[in-house]
């Protein structure tokens, strides 16, 4: 399982369209940035810093058939990358990400 960070209007967006390619930084980049789970509160603490409103989804990979590669980024870990556009029926599940004493709480299933 890997995870996604969605803004709120994001995951809206990804619920009304039924896909997306990704937040701003994606377009940039040319890919949807994902985590894995052991990544996914770096991730939060890095770029989305205080942010109130955010949800938490997470894709199967194999799901994602090839178009997913894992490059060496942040520290020399390699992240996942999906080269096409996410399709909310990748997404497996998705909750919000509360903020709790400053930092977001993700849940106790992720594996």
């Amino acid at each position: 399982m890997i995870y996604k960070i969605f803004r709120s209007d994001e995951w809206h967006v990804l619920r009304a369209k039924g896909d997306t390619a990704g937040a701003p930084i994606d377009l940039v980049d040319g890919y949807i940035h994902f985590s894995t789970a052991i990544q996914a509160q770096e991730t939060a603490d890095k770029h989305f810093t205080a942010m109130e409103g955010l949800y938490l989804a997470a894709v199967d990979c194999t799901a994602l058939q090839g178009n997913l590669k894992w490059e060496v980024s942040r520290g020399g870990a390699e992240f996942p990358h999906l080269y096409r556009r996410l399709r909310l029926n990748d997404v497996v599940w998705c909750l919000p990400l509360p903020l709790v004493d400053g930092h977001h709480k993700f849940p106790d299933h992720m594996i």
